[in-house]
């Protein structure tokens, strides 16, 4: 069982200065992947930048001459969340082409399963705009190429972001062949993510109420998105894998562990291995506290390595006292999505 990893340091170039997302969060990852002895278990891929012929399949030729031209021009202000710098155009090529790379690895048998481990994240990046830290949108462009290169008709993303994806539901809304399910926080940035959201009947979103942890987000997957996955039978699975749920994140207020994110990723990878030969890609996206976020990645990479003892060292969340009713929640779900 081969996994492998996209990296590269290109990724630590784009600096957007006084940042929630940062070089340090990647050098945590690569820290503690190196210190536990992951790192020489995995398959390294080596990433290549998306071409513009690549980039425009997902994005709007304006917008990808705003993003190379205002860091031509020395960087600067996007929005108020959004930051480029002196190499941010490079290393978006990379982390676009990371997943492409990732995807490529996957599909042509060198690996099983592949985490491309890049920067800037990708999955608030609409069609035509940056925003919410995303240049371009990865997963975005990694699903196309697989339709593209692989000619596939059916590809899942799915995105555990505390965040809602909306740059990709906004790219693939009227996509039959990509069903996007993300499970994220409401009310939260972006504000979008609602379940009447649904595009071409292809969208589906679970936005949860605050204090959710590891047992609401696993019974979630086994009644809602395994389901889904099941009726769509997707022949490669992506993931916006976004850590910022954890309950250490302190601008969001949700409550799982890196064990609860493992219970995650095994359950992704099982659907994986049933309907796509195991073929999964993961892609980073949120996640700003280096300590849960190297905890987590690592979690998922001992799922995809089939390596059963989880380390978390941070536990379960200290302040919970409760957890909030979600089943009104899943009921209305289920009807909206036709699964009741």
């Amino acid at each position: 069982m081969k996994v492998g990893v996209v990296y590269d340091p290109v990724y630590l170039g784009h600096d957007p200065g006084e940042h929630p997302e940062n070089r340090h969060r990647l050098e945590a990852i690569v820290s503690r992947l190196q210190e536990t002895g992951l790192w020489e278990k995995l398959t390294h891929i080596a990433p290549r930048p998306a071409t513009m012929e690549e980039l425009r399949r997902v994005h709007s030729e304006s917008h990808i001459r705003y993003v190379r031209e205002l860091v031509e021009s020395g960087g600067g202000q996007i929005d108020a969340d959004t930051v480029v710098s002196a190499l941010s155009y490079e290393a978006a090529l990379y982390a676009a082409g990371g997943a492409e790379s990732a995807v490529e690895a996957v599909m042509g048998g060198e690996v099983s399963s592949a985490f491309a481990l890049v920067r800037p994240p990708g999955h608030h990046a609409t069609r035509k705009q940056a925003m919410g830290f995303c240049l371009f949108n990865n997963v975005a462009v990694g699903a196309a190429h697989a339709m593209d290169k692989y000619k596939l008709q059916r590809v899942l993303i799915l995105d555990f972001d505390v965040h809602h994806g909306n740059g990709t539901q906004d790219i693939f809304a009227d996509e039959p062949r990509v069903n996007y399910i993300s499970v994220h926080q409401s009310p939260l940035y972006p504000g979008s993510g609602s379940m009447e959201e649904r595009g071409a009947g292809n969208m589906f979103n679970i936005p949860l109420p605050p204090d959710c942890g590891d047992g609401e987000y696993a019974r979630v997957y086994d009644e809602i998105v395994i389901l889904i996955a099941r009726r769509f039978k997707p022949q490669l699975i992506l993931v916006s894998a976004g850590f910022d749920a954890h309950w250490a994140y302190e601008l969001a207020s949700m409550c799982l562990s890196i064990n609860g994110y493992a219970q995650i990723a095994r359950r992704i990878k099982a659907l994986a291995g049933q309907f796509c030969k195991g073929r999964l890609v993961f892609s980073l996206e949120g996640g700003y506290n280096p300590a849960p976020l190297a905890g987590c990645v690592k979690a998922v990479f001992d799922v995809l390595l089939g390596n059963e003892r989880i380390e978390d060292r941070l536990g379960f969340c200290p302040s919970r006292e409760s957890p909030p009713d979600i089943v009104p929640l899943m009921v209305r779900l289920k009807e909206s999505f036709g699964l009741s």
